[in-house]
């Protein structure tokens, strides 16, 4: 990783501050409607930096995800996982220039596993955080998310790399 890319991984996991990452819940397989920003409670499981898109990305993850990345039991996550990944428009910091930073928010999107509900998409729902509740997609959407998800089917179409153990 290059030196440029390292500090803007430090510096988005910097933006987003330690304190809202402390504690988590455990959502249960068939997880309830969260309230918008439940996911800002949760812990950062990766990091990505999307180049094409000029995205900076935190993907976060509910009890069960961090329990999981933590065993290393991602190569099938359990049910009941909730992957958030949380983005915001690549910035450059105004006292180094340098730097990509977190700028303009860019949304909030999900992936929740549920492998009897969601057989169809390799055992994964799609959806995306609006005012106050985890919208899922449809199936029309999901399968559109899914098509991009399917070169990682070894790992059960997730793109993120762990960076916790």
């Amino acid at each position: 990783m290059k030196p440029s890319m390292f500090a803007a991984v430090l510096l988005s996991i910097a933006a987003l501050g330690a304190a809202p990452f402390a504690g988590a819940e455990s959502v249960p397989a068939n997880p309830p409607q969260p309230e918008f920003g439940a996911y800002k409670d949760w812990r950062v499981i990766g990091i990505s930096h999307r180049l094409d898109k000029k995205l900076v990305r935190v993907i976060l993850g509910n009890d069960i995800a961090i329990q999981a990345a933590r065993s290393g039991s991602t190569k099938s996550w359990p049910d009941g996982t909730i992957l958030a990944k949380v983005g915001w428009k690549e910035s450059s910091h105004p006292n180094w220039p340098q730097a990509v930073v977190p700028g303009e928010f860019a949304g909030a999107e999900a992936m929740v596993k549920d492998s009897k509900k969601y057989a169809q998409t390799g055992g994964w729902g799609f959806g995306h955080w609006v005012a106050d509740r985890l919208e899922m997609h449809d199936q029309e959407k999901s399968a559109t998310c899914f098509a991009c998800h399917t070169p990682m089917k070894d790992a059960d179409y997730v793109y993120t790399v762990p960076a916790i153990k």
